[in-house]
């Protein structure tokens, strides 16, 4: 077979990568964009300049090396969106920090296995969120973390340092600062990024300088970002879509972020983004889809937003033509990648159409390579033929922390990074996502993508979401079951459904259970969690057998 019918793409290399550290990068920004905004943080109401900004970053680097801070020593944040969270991280990496992030979702096992495993020095913590007590918990485990030696409250707590208090100590440290900067390179690692974990134990992902920051700057790219722009950023900074996509595309290119509120709430979105004209807007398909069936939609201006980028999973085509055509963003991009590749490896063009949108993750990065292999043999495939999504250029991460085995699993000798997930690549480069090895279904001998299957339950005129995954089956091994959302003021049934898919797709295909449902277990970053829905269903149809025994 020639090459060039082979599923593997290149990306440009002409324009070369960014060899600074992210203190760097935001020193140069202050240099070039000093008067201009930087961070927005509308519920707090506080507003930063490149200049503010980087002076915070100055404070926060000192602060922390006069508590004993040095390069590698690792640094968590635990806190939803607020300004101080960006400030800390950029106080952290300026020295060479390693920067925990930490889901605000996380309870007390939870948030114990990754301070102990990252073996975080320095905890930076808001009080509490959504009426949950980060300090109570961190009260309950500090006798159990012996690498710990501070916690650093964002609000006035009695039992730590308070964030005020802690940016004033570093006063005699400028010296300090200025001969560390520069031994701070781009291949030193920042950022430690703990998988969601869907079987066992997460895994931290161990980041660079020169990983994340580059591709910052080239999402921020293809959406063709500038200091005129304003990004409207409601998804959360301890994830690669916040931090990476967000801040650090917004730090290259000289643009503005806004945080509308700590976590997601489509009124406050739609304000924000009408209030401060922001041009770019960042959200899982959920978001959209919240805020564009809230009933301000039809009223609110949003004829400043322009761009943005979409991710996270599939996105109805309804929603995709709502956002171009309500939400008034016609260079809108989808992005596809994994925390492990720092994340972004595909991201679709402004100029691509509405069907490449919801089709396709659009093309690969620049400096990255990719291919579609089989599990197998790990050759690449033919065009058009399913197998493993495999990643190999500057963005795949350095490894998983502490645990060598685990990076050998996903790392191979040739540097290639394993997705796990199922894709076609078409002969025009563009990808499609079409599942997770691990999460196609067996029935009968016959292989299932849940993917093609919820692709044609969106076309469907009562659904509004659709999930499919495989629950054990005595006769086939395996049988299909759709967890479904429909739309507003509508009412189907099984029955229905499965009437409505005969003739569309395979009948082995059709899904033989089907629930309706209003909601989906997701991590905190959106991602829909299948393998808590099968549990979910497996527990229910438990029950219901029971019931009927009875």
């Amino acid at each position: 077979m020639q090459n060039d019918q082979l599923s593997y793409v290149s990306g440009a290399a002409d324009q070369p990568l960014l060899e600074i550290s992210i203190g760097a990068a935001l020193r140069e920004a202050a240099q070039r964009h000093a008067s201009r905004e930087a961070l927005v943080s509308m519920f707090q109401a506080q507003r930063f300049t490149y200049a503010d900004l980087d002076r915070e970053a100055d404070r926060v680097a000192c602060a922390l090396l006069s508590l004993g801070v040095k390069a590698g020593d690792r640094v968590a944040i635990w806190s939803a969106n607020r300004a101080e969270w960006l400030i800390a991280h950029h106080g952290a990496v300026r020295i060479g920090a390693i920067v925990v992030t930490v889901n605000p979702a996380l309870r007390k096992d939870e948030a114990l296995y990754v301070f102990r495993d990252s073996g975080a020095k320095i905890v930076f913590a808001s009080r509490e969120f959504r009426g949950f007590s980060f300090a109570g918990v961190l009260g309950e485990i500090r006798a159990e973390l012996p690498e710990l030696e501070e916690i650093i409250y964002f609000d006035k707590n009695p039992d730590g340092m308070f964030w005020d208090d802690f940016l004033n100590l570093g006063q005699d440290q400028r010296e300090a600062l200025q001969s560390i900067e520069p031994t701070i390179s781009s291949d030193l690692a920042c950022s430690l990024q703990y998988t969601s974990g869907t079987t066992g134990r997460p895994k931290g992902a161990l980041l660079t300088h020169r990983n994340i920051l580059n591709n910052g700057y080239f999402v921020g790219q293809r959406q063709r970002l500038s200091p005129a722009d304003r990004i409207c950023l409601p998804v959360p900074f301890f994830h690669c879509f916040g931090i990476v996509l967000g801040a650090l595309a917004a730090v290259t290119h000289g643009s503005a972020l806004v945080l509308p509120s700590e976590s997601f709430d489509p009124k406050i979105v739609m304000d924000a983004i009408q209030q401060e004209k922001c041009t770019s807007f960042y959200g899982v398909p959920m978001m959209y889809i919240s805020l564009l069936s809230h009933p301000d939609v039809k009223t609110a201006d949003f004829s400043s937003l322009r761009t943005g980028c979409m991710g996270g999973s599939p996105c109805p085509i309804e929603t995709m033509r709502q956002a171009v055509d309500v939400l008034h963003m016609p260079d809108i991009t989808v992005v596809y990648g994994m925390t492990e590749t720092s994340p972004i490896s595909f991201q679709t063009l402004p100029d691509d159409d509405n069907d490449v949108r919801v089709t396709t993750v659009g093309r690969v990065h620049p400096h990255i390579e990719a291919k579609v292999a089989d599990p197998a043999t790990h050759r690449a495939v033919a065009h058009n033929t399913p197998g493993e999504l495999c990643i190999r250029g500057y963005s795949v991460m350095r490894g998983y922390w502490r645990n060598p085995e685990g990076t050998r699993e996903a790392i191979d000798s040739e540097g290639w990074m394993h997705s796990g997930d199922l894709a076609v690549m078409l002969p025009d480069g563009c990808v499609q996502i079409v599942g997770r090895i691990k999460n196609t279904i067996i029935r009968g001998g016959e292989n299932i993508y849940p993917r093609e299957v919820e692709e044609f339950l969106l076309t469907l005129p009562q659904v509004s979401e659709a999930y499919i995954f495989g629950i054990p089956d005595a006769k086939y091994g395996e049988e299909t079951c759709a967890w479904i959302r429909l739309k507003a003021d509508v009412s189907s049934s099984p029955e229905q459904i499965r009437e409505l898919c005969k003739g569309k797709i395979a009948t082995f295909k059709i899904p033989r259970y089907v629930r309706f449902v209003d909601s989906f277990p997701t991590t905190a970053s959106g991602k829909v969690q299948y393998f808590r829905m099968r549990e979910a269903e497996l527990a229910l149809v438990a029950n219901e057998s029971k019931t009927l025994a009875s």
